[in-house]
């Protein structure tokens, strides 16, 4: 550990990047300042759309991403990490089955993962690009290439002035494009007509910010650094951070390289042995961004995702202000205060919340529910999640415990078991006699729990990627039917499978069938 680290750490996080080619996780010390220091690393190359991006996981990818993360959790747990968060892209953000491999990740690895949209890991890469990386007040192109997409930021030393998440990644562009080995004229045509295509955005932003460097990251970006090293006999000993090539150094690469077959590219040192069948399309899109963009010249950051992970933790730790002072109501400050002692998932806490609130008012009426209702629900959405302090496993029964056991003030002793009630019903099983405290309730009460537990289980699994991606939605009632349409920032399957796999009590105590659907266009009454 280097000398300057005079002080103990206060805190040992680990971030873990479940990308479409590879899972990258990252364990750190914290240091009081706000500093880290990275104490260990793992890749696992994992392939999840070795057969093309069909919108599901093939039971070979889903078993390598189980076996991936066992091996994460291993070191994780050997290495002392307290807290793990692992945040997932593209290709289980749009596969039919992430949910699937979600709920199995967290049912027999211990792991919670975040499905995050484009844009957001997007930001995160920017801020670890801008947090490893020698920048200068010019704006640089950031380009972060991977198996399912490809971000871009415009960025300088203290600001973004594009971010953007494109899908055309290099497993991605391979399945859809490249048939022939070598890849044949016409496909490198039609890759580049495709490249040209979606990045009218990038490069109307870029004509307004230009940039001469272009900083790249990840494994494509990393192993064509790599190849060129090798070729000028520079290899980096210790790590490819700030490793600088020139786009005439890339050019001669791409000229002597796109010819060749699989057989010959095997033998390129630098190249991955896994990558070695999407190096064509990565080559192809890397001399496309070069060319358009007049680019001279390119370095690596050897920071992406994983960092911008941990920097988005400290950032919000080392900003935390404390709400609860200056909150008049004592059931409000009771409930957030117990909150924030357990570690909350706040921002998906309270957009379950808020989409709640939005169910609750379609149906107050209808459900016969009182005003009070609609606070103990909200608060119920706020620590639905608070048994995670315990253990994932059971979660929803750890939160009825602690939620009973808090001491909350402001309430009744009813409504303090309505609450941890609902927080309990959030997920797996429905209200049932044989589970005592619900046994216990007055009728009146249990029928209370399974409406708000009804409204919950749907607004949660409207939150299934945790990172709030629906960003609006509209109830339509017919008398046999209730229609949700979601407006979301990017594939909504993720949620529409999180909402429909808990639709049994919602459907018992409306009286109806629920569907879910992503909205075909954006209207007012969508907030």
């Amino acid at each position: 550990m280097p000398e300057i680290y005079q002080t103990k750490p206060v805190k040992r996080i680990a971030a873990i990047d479940i990308g479409t080619n590879s899972f990258h996780a990252v364990i750190v010390d914290v240091y009081p300042d706000g500093s880290f220091y990275t104490i260990d690393k793992l890749k696992e190359m994992v392939l999840l759309a070795e057969k093309g991006f069909d919108n599901r996981l093939s039971d070979g990818a889903f078993q390598r991403a189980l076996d991936a993360l066992h091996k994460i959790k291993t070191l994780c747990d050997h290495q002392g990490a307290e807290k793990i968060m692992a945040y997932a892209t593209s290709a289980i953000r749009e596969a039919e089955n992430g949910g699937e491999l979600i709920q199995r990740v967290i049912d027999d690895v211990g792991v919670k993962i975040v499905a995050i949209p484009g844009r957001v890991e997007a930001e995160l890469i920017g801020l670890a690009v801008q947090h490893g990386v020698e920048m200068s007040n010019s704006p640089s192109l950031i380009m972060d290439v991977g198996g399912g997409s490809v971000e871009y930021i415009i960025a300088n030393n203290e600001k973004f002035f594009h971010l953007s998440s494109k899908k055309l990644g290099v497993a991605r562009m391979t399945a859809r494009f490249v048939d022939n080995d070598p890849i044949s004229d016409e496909e490198i045509q039609a890759l580049t007509t495709h490249f040209r295509t979606n990045l009218t955005d990038v490069a109307q932003s870029f004509a307004s910010n230009r940039a001469s460097m272009m900083i790249g990251s990840s494994g494509t970006m990393e192993n064509i650094a790599l190849m060129i090293a090798y070729r000028k006999e520079k290899t980096p000993n210790l790590s490819v951070n700030e490793l600088e090539f020139t786009a005439a150094e890339f050019f001669n690469l791409y000229d002597d390289v796109i010819g060749m077959d699989y057989d010959e590219r095997a033998e390129l040192k630098g190249l991955d042995d896994k990558r070695v069948s999407l190096l064509p399309a990565g080559l192809v899109l890397v001399n496309y961004v070069l060319k358009t963009f007049g680019i001279k010249r390119v370095k690596i950051s050897s920071q992406a995702l994983r960092e911008g992970i941990i920097l988005r933790y400290l950032n919000q730790e080392m900003t935390y202000l404390q709400e609860t002072e200056f909150i008049e109501s004592p059931r409000r400050r009771s409930v957030l205060e117990l909150v924030h002692k357990c570690n909350w998932h706040e921002q998906h806490s309270r957009h379950v919340a808020k989409l709640a609130l939005q169910l609750f008012d379609h149906f107050q009426k209808e459900f016969d529910l009182e005003d009070v209702d609609r606070e103990l629900l909200e608060y119920a959405c706020f620590m639905h999640d608070i048994g995670y302090h315990i253990s994932h496993r059971k979660h929803h029964k750890h939160a009825l415990y602690i939620i009973r056991n808090s001491d909350l003030k402001g309430f009744k002793e009813n409504e303090i078991e309505i609450m941890a009630n609902v927080s309990r019903y959030h997920r797996r099983s429905t209200p049932k006699s044989r589970h005592k405290h619900y046994d216990k309730l007055p009728k009146a009460e249990k029928q209370r729990v399974k409406k708000l537990s009804a409204i919950m289980r749907i607004a949660d699994g409207l939150d299934r990627s945790h990172y709030q991606n629906v960003q609006g939605m509209t109830i339509e009632k017919t008398a046999d039917q209730v229609i949700i349409n979601i407006k979301t920032e990017s594939d909504p399957q993720l949620e529409i499978w999180g909402a429909m796999r808990k639709n049994a009590l919602f459907e018992e105590v409306t009286g109806r069938t629920l569907k879910i659907q992503k909205a075909e266009k954006f209207s007012p009454a969508m907030v």
